[in-house]
């Protein structure tokens, strides 16, 4: 992958950070024009220290345990 290409990759994840590797891949082949493959994109942005984790889950708040 070239420097241009590894520039609009980051630049599509800083804008949406919520997309998925498959709709990354597209997104770059319509608006740039790169042929780049789902394994390319997972590739590229673990060696740009992009991780996707799940967020932890909280319980929730009741009158029991809440303070007034």
């Amino acid at each position: 992958m070239t420097e241009r290409g590894q520039r609009m990759l980051k630049c599509t994840v800083h804008r949406s950070h919520q997309l998925s590797a498959e709709s990354i891949a597209k997104d770059l082949q319509t608006s740039c024009g790169l042929q780049i493959s789902i394994t390319t994109v997972h590739t590229e942005l673990y060696a740009m220290s992009f991780h996707g984790r799940a967020a932890a889950s909280k319980p929730k708040i009741t009158k029991c345990n809440a303070k007034y």
